[in-house]
């Protein structure tokens, strides 16, 4: 018998580390992050083993948060100065949990009846009753779950343990709208923009245009979504007067990074002239040139495409031209595809931007990565109501891959951009050693 080769594991989701210590930065974790607690619901009565060292302050949190959800539910939402219903808030106290043989320290709700007299949380009455706690939380909590799965289970489940079937729903639309309430009204007047990244994905079947932008310093910020297609001109030029709105000056010139449509190219035009100054994405080029080709020409064009572009403009675009007349014969499609747009793909060059600038602003790779967490987050929904919903949720999506941006590919080089852009020397310090991509 041939001897049997061990599975390589899968490569496990990146983590975000909390010290063990920082339990008010768990807590505040999930509050402000109610979705995450659709697990615990599906979880209670299902699990087999103990929770680990690893995630016991987590589970701690979560069961928490939870317990607050499940008091709410009896006495309402807390509102400071008034006294309430016939159930009231009374602070909170310790208590415990049983998980398999191990207990786990809360601090757990305390309600009382207006005449005296505790209420019990359902939810903890439940847990301890049921002393069991998901063998996978960690993976679904890192790497996430169809809503879809939760709503076979959710019925029984909140019955169980106290806690109405929308509240969890509904915290988390409350949160994910402050949210995009709280992106849509940042302001940037005291933003230095150099370039602006411009394009549109898509959740689940709804179109979002999203905006990112970077500064003198390299940073890149979230700067708008708007739900519609990049080649609805209305659309397009919504999300640019808000940007106006919002402070972005148009008396300065900026790169802006965009794909093929021609509605997000034209309101461009239209709302910043000739201080605009754009760089066709040559991701979208190259793909749209290659899938019009027979699979014996793609390897050719595509070397040919991307040698092209690390040349001087005037070059690069003669290179283009010269293969796009040898195609013509037999791959007119592709040809004009090639063609089209051609000078927009060499803008960097034009600016004389060095080959790392060149590299992370000629691309709008940075929006519709389909690994990012955009994508992430907004996956584990399988059918969006409205268009509302769809945006709220790409919203958090972004927000979260926001916090793990890195300075621009070439930030201590960004000066012959902002020189190229006619902007004064900047007198920000940038910091060199944090990372770029």
């Amino acid at each position: 018998m041939k001897p049997t080769r061990k599975k390589a594991p899968k490569a496990s989701a990146p983590l975000n580390i909390v010290a063990k210590q920082n339990e008010d930065r768990l807590r505040a974790c999930f509050a402000e992050n109610s979705q995450l607690l659709l697990p615990m619901l599906d979880l209670i009565q299902n699990t087999r083993t103990s929770i680990d060292e690893l995630m016991y302050d987590a589970g701690r949190s979560l069961v928490e948060q939870l317990l607050v959800i499940s008091a709410t539910d009896v006495a309402g939402e807390k509102h400071p100065g008034r006294k309430g219903g016939e159930i009231r808030w009374h602070g909170s106290q310790r208590g415990q949990i049983v998980m398999d043989e191990r207990k786990l320290n809360v601090e757990r709700p305390r309600l009382r009846r207006r005449g005296g007299g505790e209420v019990p949380v359902p939810a903890y009455e439940q847990l301890n009753e049921n002393p069991r706690l998901a063998e996978r939380v960690h993976d679904i909590m890192v790497t996430g779950v169809s809503t879809r799965k939760y709503a076979e289970v959710l019925p029984e489940m909140a019955g169980t343990v106290g806690i109405s079937k929308s509240s969890v729903s509904r915290e988390f639309i409350q949160a994910s709208q402050a949210a995009l309430s709280e992106l849509m009204a940042r302001r940037f007047d005291e933003r230095d923009f150099l370039a602006i990244y411009m394009d549109g994905i898509i959740v689940g079947t709804r179109h979002i245009i999203a905006a990112i932008g970077v500064d003198s310093t390299g940073e890149k910020h979230l700067m708008g979504l708007v739900s519609g297609s990049s080649e609805n001109a209305q659309v397009v030029k919504d999300l640019l007067r808000g940007l106006i709105d919002r402070g972005l000056s148009t008396d300065l010139e900026y790169l802006f990074v965009i794909d093929g449509s021609k509605a997000l190219r034209s309101a461009i035009e239209e709302l910043f002239g000739e201080r605009a100054h754009v760089q066709r994405c040559r991701t979208h080029k190259l793909r749209n040139v290659l899938e019009r080709l027979p699979k014996e020409c793609i390897s050719q064009t595509a070397a040919i495409m991307k040698a092209a572009y690390k040349l001087p403009a005037k070059d690069g675009m003669a290179k283009l031209k010269t293969h796009a007349a040898w195609l013509q014969s037999d791959h007119p499609d592709a040809s004009a595809s090639l063609l089209e747009g051609l000078e927009e793909t060499f803008t960097v060059n034009e600016l004389g931007l060095t080959p790392a600038l060149m590299r992370g602003l000629s691309t709008t790779n940075l929006i519709e990565n389909p690994n990012g967490a955009v994508r992430r987050v907004a996956g584990r929904v399988k059918r969006y109501r409205d268009a509302d919903m769809a945006v709220r949720w790409a919203a958090a999506g972004f927000l979260e891959a926001e916090k793990n941006f890195r300075k621009i590919l070439g930030v201590s080089e960004l000066w012959v951009l902002a020189a190229a852009l006619k902007r004064p020397p900047s007198t920000t310090n940038i910091d060199h050693d944090r990372k770029v991509a």
